[in-house]
């Protein structure tokens, strides 16, 4: 039999659209590395990407600080994140749920706080499918006069 090795992060996913992410939450004393690079206390890369590098807009930041700021857990975890599918939108909501269930796992106080301003819950919508004989999902043909 092999040893199981203790893992020393939390692991969580997300998704929102067709858009999956993959949280590992490692605690601020942890040694992470990202290539070659050593990761520091704080500090979240997507896709091997700083997150400010792979989501740039400021109102994706503030969408993500948003968890740690409420948690009040700014710079006690480093976070790596793998994320794929759907486009920015949906992949920024899904590593927000990704993230917002690893800090839940973390402390039952977090999830309490978390749960309230409605960070832990999957957004269903997504894109409705063609239906034949319709012009897209749902506008249909105009029909002629009888």
């Amino acid at each position: 039999m092999t040893d199981k090795k203790k893992t020393n992060y939390i692991f969580a996913v997300g998704r929102r659209k067709t858009a999956t992410a993959r949280v590992r939450l490692y605690p601020a004393s942890a040694e992470v590395l990202v290539g070659e690079q050593k990761l520091a206390k704080g500090e979240i890369y997507v896709n091997n990407q700083p997150i400010e590098k792979y989501f740039s807009t400021v109102q994706d930041k503030a969408t993500y600080t948003e968890i740690f700021r409420s948690t009040n857990t700014i710079g006690r975890f480093i976070a790596t994140i793998k994320v794929e599918g759907s486009g920015m939108s949906g992949q920024m909501g899904a590593v927000v749920l990704a993230i917002s269930r690893a800090l839940a796992l973390s402390d039952p106080k977090h999830k309490e706080i978390l749960a309230r301003k409605g960070l832990l819950t999957r957004d269903p919508r997504a894109k409705e499918r063609k239906k034949p004989g319709l012009m897209g999902a749902r506008k249909q043909k105009s029909s002629p006069k009888r």
